[in-house]
């Protein structure tokens, strides 16, 4: 922690357990309450207090005005997925401040609706991060596939978890979202967005969404990547230089060889005009799609709280989690893979991103077994070797604890597992894996990222989204995760059963999935 952030920490030591109790009541749940069949001690109401005023001093911290650096040092613009994240915890400080941070982002969203993974801050010098704008240049390159004319973006883009924030921003303060007409602002903005990827970026013909370069899935230097990312040639040693190394440890970072490859697939992309397909590298990944078929779901609460009609969309999600499970599952080893588009085999890489599917809550709950079964074997251990959820197995041969996504426990990969796990109705392992994300985040100084035995800091420092979700860790909001479960099961069951019906008595059934897995008309905006 920095020194302010220390001292005002120190400060407000006296009164912060009365502010941050008076904050918790509002939504109606008390921090200091342990967690049922929590398998880890749980912090005192006065520790949690404070760590609860250090997240939001965090926060309040890398705030620009009008969005959140997820570090002011090594990411000092405004990254997509990393608002996304930040809003689910903001929503807890200022439903404001976190409609405002979805907002900017979506100010930024290209014509054919893909939203830009960073948007440039004209403010910063251009050697504070690489690649920079000049690198990218959205208003002239990404003219043909409507960057904005004013707006500095980069051309490529990151998991689409948006609508699921906005659905949990809008339950922060219904009311005040009602008044300022945010889901209706933001629900044409959304649909944009999830057709993009489905219209655009379904490159193997199969129903799911392809990334075409690693840096859009999140896990940047992940072993999944390395059998697509071999065939790579590298951007000439010398042809660029890396910022992030000035603010990070070489030996937490990607190697000069995996960079060299993301900055090759970045210059081709972009020298295409930002045009999808033709490329050297296209993967269909098991986390990108499952958080877009999240966010088909939270789409359909939208759309519930709208007027519009939300059982397509939620019938969409279930079948597109059908389609998962149909290309991605590996039922040998209980993951789902990531399959390499321009081979078509999947790739025998076990990320954590195979678990991520935990999410979805229409999963088949045979699948969801076995992932519960994987997370707690010997490839990731959770409850045995770690307390954390490390991002690749630990018995594979590229298994590096502080290596970025190469091993590390990052702290969006343990909220969106614990999420799952409560989703699944697994709670005693959910309760010890958040009461350990809590205790980390504090004792890490909000780490981006630590080693999945010890808990060691890595990477950056009072990093955004790690205070933010534990900040929403410790709202104890998971309520809001386990009804919407229930109630989208529901609305599938319902919507399947209906179908049924009306074509036993041979009945027309407009809008169910067609067989040949292209996905349903979207509901007109």
């Amino acid at each position: 922690m920095t020194a302010t952030a220390t001292a005002a920490v120190t400060a407000t030591a006296m009164t912060a357990t009365a502010v941050t109790a008076s904050t918790l009541t509002g939504f109606g749940a008390a921090v200091a309450e342990p967690a049922t069949g929590a398998a880890v001690p749980f912090a005192p109401a006065s520790l949690t207090a404070s760590l609860h005023a250090r997240a939001a001093l965090v926060l309040d911290g890398n705030w620009q005005g009008a969005s959140t650096v997820p570090s002011r040092s090594l990411y000092p613009h405004q990254w997509s997925w990393d608002s996304a994240f930040i809003a689910i915890g903001l929503r807890h400080l200022s439903p404001v401040r976190a409609q405002t941070e979805l907002r900017t982002l979506f100010s930024s969203q290209w014509d054919d609706g893909r939203i830009p993974h960073i948007v440039f801050n004209p403010a910063v010098p251009h050697d504070a991060y690489f690649p920079s704008p000049d690198f990218w240049r959205s208003r002239t390159d990404g003219r043909p596939s409507g960057a904005p004319p004013v707006l500095q973006t980069s051309g490529i883009v990151q998991p689409p978890v948006h609508a699921l924030a906005v659905w949990l921003t809008h339950r922060a303060d219904p009311g005040l979202s009602r008044t300022e007409g945010f889901l209706r602002r933001a629900y044409p903005q959304l649909v944009s967005w999830h057709n993009y990827l489905l219209r655009h970026r379904d490159l193997g013909g199969g129903g799911l969404v392809s990334v075409v370069h690693p840096w859009e899935q999140g896990m940047d230097n992940s072993p999944c990547w390395d059998p697509p990312l071999s065939r790579v040639t590298p951007a000439p040693a010398g042809s660029f230089t890396r910022a992030d190394l000035a603010h990070g440890a070489p030996e937490d970072r990607p190697t000069d060889l995996d960079y060299g490859r993301y900055v090759k697939l970045a210059m081709d992309y972009r020298d295409r005009g930002y045009v999808d397909g033709g490329g050297e590298f296209a993967v269909e990944d098991p986390s990108f799609n499952a958080l877009l078929i999240a966010s088909e779901h939270a789409l359909g609460l939208i759309e519930a709280e709208l007027g519009i009609d939300p059982a397509p969309r939620h019938v969409r999600a279930a079948r597109l989690t059908r389609v998962l499970v149909d290309r991605l599952w590996d039922e040998r080893h209980g993951v789902f893979l990531c399959r390499d588009v321009l081979t078509d085999e999947l790739v025998e890489e076990h990320g954590v991103a195979g678990l991520l599917p935990l999410i979805l809550p229409t999963l088949p709950e045979e699948v969801v077994a076995r992932l519960v079964d994987t997370l707690t074997g010997p490839r990731f251990g959770l409850g045995s070797s770690t307390r954390l959820v490390p991002s690749y197995d630990l018995t594979g041969a590229c298994f590096d604890p502080h290596r970025y996504w190469r091993g590390p426990a990052w702290f969006n990969v343990g909220w969106l597992v614990e999420r799952g796990l409560r989703m699944h109705d697994r709670t005693g392992l959910a309760a010890g894996l958040r009461e350990a994300l809590i205790t980390t985040a504090g004792s890490s100084d909000f780490a981006e990222y630590v080693d999945p035995f010890t808990g060691e800091a890595c990477g950056a420092r009072e990093f955004s989204w790690t205070a933010a979700l534990t900040l929403d860790l410790l709202h104890r909001s998971e309520d809001a995760f386990v009804e919407i479960a229930r109630s989208i099961r529901t609305a599938v069951h319902d919507r399947t059963t209906a179908h049924g019906a009306a074509a036993a008595h041979g009945a027309p059934t407009a809008g169910t999935p067609a067989a040949t897995g292209t996905a349903p008309a979207t509901p007109t905006v």
